[in-house]
């Protein structure tokens, strides 16, 4: 055997040897640890530009919550994404269920988003990314594209992410039905 086929015949089992390692690890996801499935959900509260000023997940106790991380206001990917929660707004609302965007934008800015495009769910403000990092979904100076559904209980039950934007808002209402059939 050659040292050239040695090498590649090495690397190739370094890599067979670096995937099986991985796979016990389905928890982790670019961003950070994901909370497992069935725990409770970490509580915040974060400024917003809706209603009081500030909203804490624990407002929605006895409602399931849809909070979705997004990386910048009026980027095209979060508009659609945006767009489409709020086009099946009413649907949420029939399922007994809250639509709540967190990215690293300001008060300010997510007041001109939610104008310009008419959302009528809250924004919130995470500029320092806490609430984004307690979920594993922050990276660098933005919020990843996530997605959580919390149980009216507080606790985690599904999550998303390798989200879609033009297709996710039918996504998590089909995950939606299918948890609420299941309880």
């Amino acid at each position: 055997m050659n040292r050239r086929h040695f090498l590649q015949v090495a690397l190739g089992l370094c890599l067979v040897c670096l995937s099986w390692l991985a796979a016990p690890l389905p928890a982790l996801a670019m961003g950070g640890t994901q909370i497992p499935l069935g725990e409770p959900a970490p509580e915040f509260t974060l400024p917003t530009n809706a209603g009081d000023g500030e909203i804490s997940l624990a407002d929605f106790r006895g409602q399931w919550v849809v909070l979705y991380f997004y990386p910048r206001d009026f980027t095209s990917g979060c508009t659609i994404e945006a767009q489409r929660f709020e086009r099946d707004i009413a649907e949420y609302q029939a399922r007994n269920a809250q639509i709540i965007g967190v990215s690293a934008d300001s008060v300010e800015s997510h007041a001109e988003f939610c104008d310009a495009e008419g959302l009528e769910f809250p924004l919130l403000s995470d500029p320092r990314g806490a609430v984004s990092k307690a979920y594993g979904s922050w990276l660098g100076a933005m919020s990843l594209r996530h997605t959580y559904i919390i149980g009216p209980d507080g606790t985690m039950q599904a999550r998303f992410l390798g989200v879609q934007p033009v297709i996710h808002s039918r996504e998590v209402l089909a995950k939606l039905d299918e948890l609420q059939q299941a309880a």
